[in-house]
C-alpha cells in the first residue's frame, strides 16, 4: 500500500522546498537505456528516493493549492502515473515508462468524462497540460456542440491573454470538419481538434527549483478559461 506522505514543512503547501532535481532526470535517463526488470530491480531503491517518493510529496503538497483553483480536483497518491507500462495489447513491451507523469482528475472523472491538470518530466521534456485528452466519441462531440452554441465563449477560453501567454492549443486533428458539423463554420480549424488540451512547455529548472507549488499553481490557474469551458460542455462542475 502507497502511504500518503504528509505536507511539508517551510511554508504554506511546502512551497519554499524543492521536490525533484537533476538526480530525477538521471534515473529516468537511465532507465530509458535500460528498460528492463533486472536494472530496474537493482535500482528501485534510487527510483523511489528521487523520483516516486518527491512526486507524491509535491502532490500531497500541492493539495491545498489546486483544491483553491477549482475544489472538483484530487491531488491524491493515485495522482502519479505507476510506472509499470500496460503491455498487454502494445508491440513495444518495454515494462516501465521512462517520464514522470502526474494527472490531477476531475472527482468526477470515475463516472463522467471529464477535464484534468497533467504535469509531464521526462529528460528533455518538461510540460504542464490543461484540458481532456483522447476523449470518446460522445464527449467529444458535446466540446463540439459547445463550441457552436457558444463561438464567442469558446473564442474568450481559447484565446485568453491568461490562457495564450502560457498554453498552447494542441493534440491530434482531422483534416477536414467532423461528421455533422458545417464545414464553412467560422471555427471549424478548433472544430477539428481531437483532443482539447493546452500545452505549456517548461524547462528542467521549472521542477527542479525551489517554489514548485506555487509555480505550478500559478500555470495551472492560466488555464481556467478553458478548463471552465470544458467543464460546461461536460457537464461537470468546476
Amino acid at each position: 500500500m502507497t502511504r500518503t506522505p504528509k505536507p511539508a514543512k517551510g511554508g504554506p503547501g511546502g512551497a519554499s522546498r524543492a521536490y525533484l532535481s537533476a538526480d530525477t532526470s538521471r534515473v529516468l535517463a537511465d532507465l530509458s537505456e535500460n528498460n528492463n526488470r533486472s536494472w530496474f530491480a537493482e535500482n528501485k531503491e534510487r527510483y523511489e528516493a528521487v523520483v516516486r517518493d518527491p512526486a507524491l510529496r509535491l502532490i500531497a503538497d500541492f493539495a491545498p493549492a489546486l483544491a483553491r483553483i477549482s475544489p472538483h480536483f484530487m491531488a491524491t497518491p493515485r495522482s502519479l502515473y505507476r510506472i509499470h507500462r500496460d503491455t498487454r495489447f502494445s508491440r513495444e513491451k518495454i515494462p516501465y515508462k521512462t517520464h514522470l507523469g502526474i494527472h490531477f482528475r476531475h472527482d468526477r472523472a470515475r463516472d463522467a468524462h471529464a477535464p484534468g491538470y497533467y504535469l509531464h518530466v521526462e529528460p528533455g521534456t518538461v510540460f504542464a497540460g490543461v484540458g481532456i485528452w483522447h476523449p470518446e466519441s460522445p464527449a467529444l462531440r458535446l466540446i463540439r456542440e459547445a463550441i457552436v452554441e457558444d463561438p464567442a465563449g469558446w473564442t474568450r477560453a481559447s484565446r485568453a491573454k491568461a490562457f495564450t501567454a502560457t498554453y498552447e492549443l494542441a493534440g491530434d486533428r482531422l483534416k477536414r470538419a467532423p461528421k455533422g458539423f458545417d464545414p464553412e463554420h467560422p471555427l471549424v480549424e478548433d472544430l477539428k481538434w481531437k483532443d482539447y488540451i493546452g500545452i505549456a512547455e517548461l524547462d528542467e529548472a521549472y521542477v527542479t527549483r525551489a517554489g514548485l507549488v506555487e509555480r505550478l499553481a500559478k500555470t495551472f490557474a492560466a488555464g481556467t478559461p478553458l478548463m471552465r469551458f470544458l467543464c460546461g460542455a461536460l457537464d461537470v462542475p468546476f
